[in-house]
């Protein structure tokens, strides 16, 4: 069963979309493993984001991930990594399709409701930081 990390961010939270995205998960077959709603602290999203810190946005998006509280999420499920990704939508919300949840919800591409592993090695990276206990 393949796991990955899923985040539900700050602004998935404030708009009250919590129990819509994550039944897009659960219809597509996916299952929760574990879960928090959490506050992030500067220091998990630096490390969270750490192959961005050269980019020029990446101040922007330390303050906008620890703005408010957040999901975060283990989905298991078979392609779990992939079928979260696409649920998801890209990134770019002009680019993000109906029936995705950026393409369905997202306003904006910096606030975009959702993160998910794009591969094993992130999973495994992303599940740890976020779940030290699951190691």
């Amino acid at each position: 069963m393949e796991k990955t990390f899923v985040l539900i961010k700050p602004d998935g939270i404030n708009r009250g979309l919590i129990g819509s995205i994550i039944q897009r998960y659960e219809q597509k077959g996916l299952k929760i493993s574990a879960a928090k709603l959490m506050k992030v602290t500067k220091d998990l999203a630096q490390k969270h984001y750490s192959e961005h810190a050269s980019k020029p946005f990446f101040s922007e998006l330390i303050a906008y991930i620890t703005s408010g509280q957040v999901l975060a999420m283990v989905l298991e499920g078979p392609n779990a990594i992939k079928l979260a990704r696409i649920i998801n939508g890209a990134t770019k919300v002009e680019d993000a399709l109906p029936g995705t949840i950026r393409g369905d919800f997202a306003t904006s591409t910096t606030e975009n409701l959702v993160h998910a592993s794009d591969s094993p090695e992130s999973a495994k990276r992303e599940i740890v930081l976020w779940f030290p206990d699951l190691k």
